[in-house]
């Protein structure tokens, strides 16, 4: 029995023991697990710091880069709504010139300026007139006044846009042809009627300018429309260019200055002529006032003369001797006969 009560009491005694053992070993683990779980919540807090500082560092880049792409686009768009502006613009301006083009008297008004332009650069003022009346009562748009010969030289600065207009626009062949043949008529008719309005024998030249103030209307003439190039040369009507026209008025200017400077040889020889009378007359009056100044030369040599013998008359004047008395001596005649004449001559 009492082994009995002391293997209970042993029993007891162990199992009291593996608890407190246990025990201590479930509080040394509990401790544990909450250090572990302090530095696995820092690691974590730490971890979550760093990452929210990062996604807010790359969320404010993102935001900055955000507001300037923002900003270049919409710059570039207003950059774009300006030029859709200046486009829109544009086609106003390509409609209104259209309409210009199509009306004849408006087109005709911008190739007289662009003319008046060329020709009030090259020439001097006075070689040219614009609107003027010829005696056939026929208005020209300019005259170039060239001396005689030529004479006046006729401008014309209209052409025939119409048909120019439809042959480029042409859509196939056959309108396309038609439009050149129309060209042709327009253009052989322009010609005609400028030479017989503009050239008038014995009042302006014989030969007229049609004016063309487009570079590519000029260029097709000379390229596909020879003929009418050479009708105008038959009928001494010229068809140039703004640049041609620009030679043509280089060639003019060269003539006006070279028949200024023919005028100014006229005058240069009637000049030449004045002062070669203005020296003859210079010679002569030189030779007067020679032959005075000789006589003068001959009066001052004869009057020195004079003034010697007085003196040397006047020296012995004064050693005339006294007698004692104070009477003067008789003494032969002071006065020489050849002394009496230039002494006459002194009086007088």
């Amino acid at each position: 029995m009492n082994r009995l009560v002391d293997s209970q009491a042993s029993m007891t005694g162990r199992l009291a023991q593996m608890s407190e053992s246990q025990i201590a070993a479930q509080s040394s683990a509990a401790e544990r697990l909450q250090a572990q779980e302090r530095n696995v919540t820092k690691m974590l807090d730490e971890r979550l710091t760093e990452v929210t500082r990062r996604v807010g560092e790359n969320l404010m880049k993102a935001g900055e880069k955000t507001t300037e792409t923002l900003g270049q686009l919409q710059e570039r768009l207003a950059v774009i709504d300006s030029a859709q502006k200046n486009i829109a613009e544009l086609s106003q301006d390509v409609v209104s010139l259209q309409d210009l083009l199509s009306n004849k008297q408006a087109r005709g008004a911008i190739g007289q300026v662009q003319m008046e332009d060329l020709v009030r650069n090259m020439l001097p003022p006075g070689a040219f007139e614009f609107q003027f009346t010829l005696s056939n009562g026929k208005r020209a748009d300019c005259v170039i006044k060239l001396p005689n010969p030529p004479g006046l030289i006729a401008v014309d600065s209209k052409y025939p846009h119409e048909a120019y207009a439809r042959m480029i626009s042409a859509s196939d062949d056959r309108e396309r042809v038609a439009a050149q043949q129309s060209f042709r008529t327009d253009v052989l008719k322009h010609i005609k009627d400028i030479a017989e309005k503009y050239i008038i024998p014995g009042e302006t030249s014989d030969s007229a300018i049609m004016f063309v103030p487009a570079e590519s209307v000029f260029a097709e003439l000379h390229e596909n429309f020879s003929d009418i190039v050479e009708a105008g040369f038959a009928r001494r009507v010229y068809v140039v260019s703004p640049t041609t026209l620009m030679a043509t008025l280089n060639t003019v200017r060269a003539i006006l200055k070279d028949a200024r400077m023919r005028e100014q040889a006229h005058l240069i020889q009637r000049e030449i002529g004045e002062l070669t009378k203005d020296v003859v007359r210079l010679d002569k009056r030189v030779g007067e006032l020679a032959r005075h100044f000789g006589q003068a030369q001959t009066d001052v040599k004869e009057i020195q003369t004079s003034t010697e013998k007085i003196m040397k008359r006047g020296a012995r004047i004064e050693n005339i001797p006294l007698d004692a008395s104070g009477e003067a001596v008789e003494v032969p005649d002071l006065i020489a006969p050849e002394a009496e004449q230039p002494r006459r001559e002194l009086l007088q």
